[in-house]
């Protein structure tokens, strides 16, 4: 533990998830006052009272763990699942795994401002771990521009320029998943109709998610090759969660499944390229949290599955994001922190 009540301006990041609340701190010389998660049970089944309650115990326990006394918190970063307004409204038709009917239309973010009695900003978590992963690589004063597609059970993301998330009119900004790639034109997926939780067909979440390792590419390429031993496991959840270290040891069939994901990023990136000419693109999530090795042949197969780049194209670098869960509440700091600079909070 390290102890920081000398610090008088202390930033909080919070990442609420469906199960787990992590937590932040970031002091006014820019550093972070926890390694790793700071984990707590998040209890957001429970509905918005209970939840919120919950937000604040972790944080005392959180507070305890980095020295830090509350007094001198003065502002707080909130990141959540979307679908939610830019402003921390959460669909009225209810958002990811916040399924109590409480949630529908709650203000979370005006609702930890009572709780905590501090200022919270509000952003949806593949914008905080967009964020991260960008001051990671160019430093919390840039103006540089990234592209950050983060893939867990969907497929999250965010757009930077001029160092500043693109968060939009409705807090849709960055919803990257939803974008329509021509899926198509990826080689061995021959007949695949690949159908997202939202509806659409073929867009990067509909082949680039945990979920579409469940619902789409397993069964597509068991059936190919129905002697394959994830054919025999009956929960189909726990055979989509065990793809990721069967490619990683080489598996043939498992590999397929990566490089469909892989060149589904690549078409992503390419379109985003001829938008948004960023300086790096950022890859995130389960299927960079693996070895050197095969983050290097996942990072390569994306690269192979852009279209012919021009030149000037070519050289721009695809990255990992650093941090793997804390990246979220570490992202929810650094806005927290820019609106405190710009406000002179």
């Amino acid at each position: 533990m390290t102890t920081n009540n000398a610090v008088a301006r202390i930033v909080v990041g919070i990442d609420l998830g469906g199960t787990a609340i992590n937590y932040t701190f970031l002091d006014e010389r820019g550093q972070f006052l926890i390694e790793g998660l700071c984990e707590h049970p998040a209890r957001s089944i429970e509905g918005p009272l209970i939840c919120l309650g919950q937000i604040a115990d972790g944080l005392a326990l959180a507070s305890h763990r980095a020295g830090v006394n509350f007094d001198n918190v003065i502002a707080i970063g909130l990141d959540t699942p979307g679908p939610a307004s830019s402003t921390g409204v959460l669909s009225k038709r209810g958002s990811t795994n916040f399924i109590h009917p409480q949630w529908a239309g709650y203000d979370i973010r005006s609702g930890l401002e009572q709780k905590l009695g501090r200022p919270v900003t509000y952003l949806n978590d593949g914008n905080a771990a967009a964020l991260w992963g960008h001051v990671a690589i160019f430093g919390s004063e840039n103006k540089a521009s990234s592209i950050s597609a983060i893939i867990g059970t969907g497929l999250g993301g965010g757009v930077i320029t001029n160092g500043r998330v693109i968060v939009g009119q409705n807090g849709f900004g960055g919803e990257l998943g939803h974008v329509l790639i021509p899926f198509t034109s990826i080689g061995g997926i021959e007949g695949l109709l690949p159908e997202c939780n939202c509806g659409r067909i073929g867009d990067l979440e509909s082949l680039c998610s945990l979920t579409a390792i469940r619902k789409t590419l397993l069964p597509y390429f068991l059936a190919k090759q129905p002697d394959h031993p994830l054919a025999a496991i009956e929960d189909k959840n726990q055979a989509a969660k065990l793809v990721r270290g069967l490619a990683e040891q080489g598996d043939s069939l498992c590999r397929d499944i990566f490089r469909v994901q892989a060149r589904a990023l690549g078409l992503f990136f390419d379109a985003m390229m001829n938008v948004f000419d960023p300086n790096t693109l950022i890859v995130g999530g389960g299927a960079v949290e693996t070895s050197e090795a095969f983050q290097q042949w996942f990072l390569d197969e994306i690269r192979a599955g852009m279209p012919k780049q021009r030149e000037e194209q070519a050289g721009i670098l695809i990255r990992v994001i650093l941090g793997g869960d804390t990246a979220g509440a570490r992202g929810a700091a650094l806005d927290a922190a820019r609106i405190v600079r710009e406000h002179r909070l």
